[in-house]
């Protein structure tokens, strides 16, 4: 007597198409996971009026790249992690040497290096020396005597009778300023996370129908 024995389908056949089928869906869910939330982060970021400058540093980057895996990952960061950051965590802003914060006015004008100007690229700028006045209540104030142009920045002025010039506050001064929170990226990440197994279940049943 021969006997014969056939196992059908082929288990080793079936578990390599299952975790084919795992391996796609995980990396699926992972991407998707990935571009929810760079989307997310940068609507957070120009949703709260920070431009879409700072909302396009959001990055995002999958792996394996050009290939799936049960181990695949997202990575989602910011080329410009320090601006994030501190609008991210609301922090304290104290002036490095324990003296003065210099916020410049409207009257300042914009750094030629982009960002906010300082007192000294601003006297170099105009060739105007600004001057301390100190003040009980409120922030005390760097100021220059000059005119201000037709854009309300303030400038040297060319009139030899002075005529037209004025004290004009450039900075004002403080010790310390509190930055307010203006977004929650914590959020949006605990629920890419915990979006993520529903995302893999849905697609591995997808992968097998």
């Amino acid at each position: 007597m021969k006997l014969k024995l056939e196992i059908s389908p082929d288990l080793a056949a079936l578990m390599q198409a299952e975790i084919a089928a795992g391996e796609k869906a995980v990396t699926i869910a992972m991407r998707e996971a990935g571009a929810g939330l760079k989307s997310a982060w940068r609507g957070q970021i120009t949703g709260a009026g920070l431009g879409t400058r700072l909302g396009n540093s959001i990055r995002l980057a999958t792996y394996p790249k050009g290939s799936e895996s049960l181990n695949a990952a997202a990575l989602v960061w910011s080329n410009a992690p320090v601006i994030v950051g501190a609008h991210d965590a609301g922090p304290l802003i104290r002036s490095r040497n324990g003296f003065w914060l210099a916020i410049p006015t409207p009257a300042a004008g914009k750094s030629t290096r982009g960002g906010q100007i300082t007192p000294s690229e601003w006297e170099r700028r105009t060739g105007l020396r600004l001057r301390f006045v100190y003040r009980r209540r409120g922030p005390s104030l760097l100021v220059a005597e000059g005119r201000l142009n037709s854009k309300g920045r303030a400038v040297a002025s060319r009139s030899k009778s002075g005529r037209g010039l004025t004290t004009v506050p450039i900075f004002l001064l403080v010790p310390q300023v509190k930055l307010r929170k203006r977004l929650d990226l914590a959020r949006d990440a605990e629920q890419a996370i915990d979006g993520v197994p529903g995302r893999i279940v849905a697609g591995w049943a997808k992968t097998r129908s």
